[in-house]
């Protein structure tokens, strides 16, 4: 069990980088696989999600190595298509291997993903495409088993632009043979990082960030090699924990365009946000302002994995700001704790109302999952007093050192393990 210790009541000042980014990080460490080849990887965050991304490449048999930000991964040795249960259930993102083992090895057995519990999330879409391209699937319980002689291109219609739906297709189709074509499909940043990935291992991919992929096979190449961007949400926590302290904070090396609807949102709360191609400021007035409604939505839309940080931020915002939770169904399980503090938020179904409060004052909390634990913290940088979150390990699966890159902004936060 980790301990946060947060001491509120102190602004945010400074200006730091942000970490590289997690869900860029992930499906490249899986799409090392789709050929045999030695990936040398820059700017990866040191996380449990990448760490446990590690583990199951070397349980396949490849060599996988992280010193600091860099990794390094030899698949050349690949002996293996079967992830155990153990390894699958420690993170959401290791769904993502499916369509890189059947892309090299024409199967793949793997049980459901674990990581946090934020309500249903199928992966029927992931499957669906498999089959389109020519894969047999069985599954037995929580067993999937995925066979496939050959795969052929196809056209595949996504009736919601699935993130990890669209990643699985894109590596699958990476060795099959003609072209695939991916409609509705996703369009994150992380879909182009991924892109550009396939692109230095040899395949002849195009169209990420719009919503239709195309994938016309692999010329595979030995060596391949990228830097991952810096972590778009890590960056919304950042302006979030500034608007919550009435701080100003820079960020550098950060394009502000991939998270551009937190800035717009924190700018009508009433901070001045000043940007560039490669840094973003946030300066913070003393008391924020609600901001009316907010809807997630994928990419370009106001991302799910923000929507926790942003109400903590408002949690002292004068007025009423109402939150409209449209990707998961359970995305709301922060709030409970953060009334610990004193906010007064009502849920209903996936609607949450905030009315903004004059103090809050720290409290002890418990984190109920990755981005809800980090928007405790951010609720208890703008707290007075003390707080203490308990948590289990989510934040550290999607912060690298936040307690330290927090201090350095000026905050007194200190993580016990």
């Amino acid at each position: 069990m980790e301990c946060w210790h947060i001491r509120g009541g102190r602004r945010l000042e400074g200006a730091c980088f942000v970490q590289g980014s997690k869900n860029a990080s992930l499906p490249i460490l899986a799409a090392s696989l789709v050929c045999p080849a030695e990936t040398e990887l820059e700017n990866v965050p040191c996380l449990r999600d990448v760490d446990a991304a590690l583990r199951i490449l070397r349980h396949l048999g490849c060599r996988a190595e992280q010193r600091g930000g860099s990794v390094s991964i030899d698949s050349r040795g690949l002996n293996g298509s079967e992830i155990p249960r153990r390894l699958m259930e420690e993170m959401r993102s290791s769904v993502i291997f499916m369509g890189a083992l059947i892309a090299r090895c024409g199967q793949a057995r793997l049980s459901l993903p674990g990581g946090c519990q934020l309500g249903k999330r199928p992966i029927d879409l992931h499957l669906s495409a498999l089959r389109q391209m020519g894969a047999q699937i069985e599954e037995d319980g929580g067993e999937i088993l995925c066979r496939a002689g050959k795969l052929h291109g196809a056209e595949i219609s996504l009736p919601f632009p699935s993130v990890g739906a669209t990643e699985n297709a894109m590596l699958a189709a990476c060795t099959a043979e003609g072209k695939t074509v991916i409609r509705g499909a996703a369009r994150e940043p992380e879909i182009g990082a991924l892109q550009d990935y396939l692109r230095t291992l040899g395949a002849r991919i195009s169209g990420a960030g719009t919503d239709t992929v195309t994938v016309e096979g692999l010329q595979a190449k030995e060596h391949a090699s990228c830097r991952i961007a810096p972590d778009r949400i890590v960056a919304s926590t950042l302006v979030c924990a500034a608007a919550a302290t009435g701080g100003d904070v820079e960020l550098r090396g950060i394009d502000p365009r991939q998270f551009s609807t937190v800035l717009d949102f924190l700018n009508r709360a009433g901070c001045d946000i000043i940007s560039s191609d490669r840094s973003v400021r946030c300066r913070a007035a003393q008391r924020l302002k609600a901001v009316g409604e907010v809807v997630t939505a994928p990419y370009p839309g106001f991302p799910t994995d923000a929507q926790p940080v942003l109400m903590a931020a408002l949690l002292r915002a004068e007025g009423r700001t109402k939150i409209k939770e449209t990707i998961f169904e359970n995305r709301f399980r922060q709030a409970a704790e953060l009334c610990r503090l004193g906010a007064d938020i009502t849920v209903s179904g996936r609607t949450a109302e905030i009315w903004g409060v004059e103090r809050l004052q720290g409290a002890a909390l418990t984190a109920t999952d990755l981005r809800g634990g980090a928007a405790m913290i951010v609720a208890g940088l703008g707290a007075e007093g003390e707080t203490l979150l308990f948590d289990e390990g989510h934040i550290t699966r999607g912060y690298e050192r936040f307690d330290a890159r927090l201090r350095a902004l000026g905050a007194d936060v200190v993580l016990e393990y």
